[in-house]
């Protein structure tokens, strides 16, 4: 999985600047370096009473690459904006994702009650082969009807949902906090959740970034739970 920061418009001061001039109007810009102290306290009592308007003044732009189901379960989060590689427009490249050996293959127990534990060796290795077997055939049918002619959009129909294809991702901080929630499986959150984790490979990496740009925010977030305000 690939996620680069392409830009970003984000730092705890544009919570702080937001939520501060409901008291001091004009002034609050003038105010957000006064007292760090105070400023890490005033994003932890939003954060902790879920006033989350504050958090939607800012702009983080992602560049992702994953395969299309990871995009998939991506685009159910309507709350950024989106715009993808198109297999209309231009020829799909043969890059196809199949498990490492360290993705857990083996789900026990029933929907909504489940784990997910390691698969053996030969099943490890199963699956790469299959998964390597199904995406060359699929391929070269997609091959064989460009060359014939066919159009993109319908010789694209064989390629499978592991096809790799790429994203530009833009989204504020709020809306990044609710889908860190739903895609990242932590110990102590208040509404545990329980992501595929593919998409949560991605996820990790924008946490990564975010928490760079926002470190009180990000604290803040951690703190109470990873509960988007």
């Amino acid at each position: 999985m690939t996620v680069e920061l392409v830009r970003a418009n984000a730092g705890d001061a544009d919570v702080l600047f937001a939520a501060r001039v409901s008291t001091k109007g004009e002034q609050s810009l003038e105010d957000v370096d006064a007292d760090a102290s105070k400023s890490a306290g005033l994003i932890n009592y939003l954060m902790r009473d879920r006033h989350g308007s504050p958090f939607e003044h800012n702009s983080m732009t992602f560049y992702v690459q994953a395969p299309i189901f990871v995009f998939r379960e991506f685009m159910r989060h309507r709350i950024a904006s989106y715009n993808e590689e198109s297999g209309r427009y231009r020829e799909l490249r043969p890059v196809f994702y199949y498990p490492g050996p360290d993705r857990n293959l083996i789900q026990q127990g029933k929907p909504g009650a489940y784990e997910f534990v390691p698969g053996t060796p030969e099943q490890t290795a199963l699956v790469e082969r299959e998964i390597k077997a199904s995406c060359t055939q699929a391929y070269q049918s997609y091959q064989r009807m460009l060359e014939a002619g066919i159009a993109r959009e319908v010789a694209r129909a064989v390629l499978p949902v592991t096809t790799y294809s790429s994203m530009y991702v833009t989204m504020n901080a709020r809306a990044l906090m609710n889908f860190l929630s739903l895609r990242t499986k932590r110990e102590g959150t208040h509404f545990p959740s329980f992501p595929q984790r593919e998409i949560e490979m991605v996820a990790e990496k924008m946490e990564d970034f975010w928490a760079d740009l926002m470190p009180l925010t990000y604290e803040a977030f951690n703190k109470n739970g990873r509960v988007a305000p």
